[in-house]
């Protein structure tokens, strides 16, 4: 992913992400796919400038649909999918990186979930994958992060590395997986989704549902021209 300044996804390219992720999948000839991004972070989330910017309710659904698409792509590519992850992992970063099978972080980097803020709701079935229940409701109702070594003590981030060698040990570690058989590699990953404790999808699904709420109550609006004029929230509801 490269769209600065911050890697906030517009519509169109969390769309974009998913189908890229999939069609690399369907190459026989690729047993392993890295998910990495340029800038100065991984992934800021959805484009809220966009969402505030449109009339209506369509960016609202087009970002809710997007999302679900691109994290199901991570989830669905028939290989595992490497995620290297650099300084911020915010809100939609979360759902691609929870969706993942393997993760490689950077010393700098660090994961949240500032919906609470934006005015929405969501990912908390992807940041479950990467910490502990009562972490993910703390992190959730506080929107304080956790940083990569945190997560590597949990066990989700396999390794932690300086940033100059981030990419390098995220192409190691798939050149690893690619090394393998890749009908097995392809069985394995399927064998793991079909044994998998959480419905990922229809649990995210559902959270998207509370974001509709908050979004025909009003106080979502609220929450993103604050985030867009950079000023504190005052609710009115």
């Amino acid at each position: 992913m490269d769209c600065p300044p911050v890697n906030a996804l517009t519509v169109a390219q969390w769309y974009e992400v998913g189908d890229t992720v999939l069609a690399a999948g369907r190459d026989r000839k690729i047993n392993a796919v890295v998910l990495r991004a340029e800038g100065r972070g991984f992934n800021a989330g959805v484009d809220i400038k966009e969402m505030q910017n449109t009339a209506g309710f369509s960016a609202l659904i087009g970002a809710n649909r997007g999302c679900f698409a691109a994290f199901a792509g991570v989830y669905d590519c028939a290989v595992p999918v490497v995620a290297a992850v650099h300084g911020f992992c915010l809100g939609g970063g979360i759902g691609l990186v929870g969706n993942a099978d393997v993760i490689i972080a950077s010393d700098d980097a660090y994961f949240g979930l500032p919906e609470v803020d934006r005015g929405a709701l969501g990912a908390a079935t992807h940041l479950s994958r990467l910490v502990p229940q009562h972490k993910m409701r703390a992190m959730v109702y506080t929107a304080k992060t956790a940083t990569a070594q945190e997560l590597h003590h949990f066990g989700s981030v396999l390794e932690v590395v300086p940033r100059a060698e981030l990419r390098d040990a995220a192409m190691r570690v798939a050149g690893e997986i690619a090394a393998k058989s890749g009908i097995i590699i392809r069985a394995a990953k399927e064998s793991l989704n079909g044994i998998d404790p959480h419905d990922v999808k229809r649990s995210y699904r559902y959270e998207q549902g509370f974001t509709f709420e908050l979004n025909l109550s009003g106080v979502s609006d609220q929450a993103r021209d604050a985030f867009v004029e950079k000023r504190d929230t005052e609710f009115t509801k």
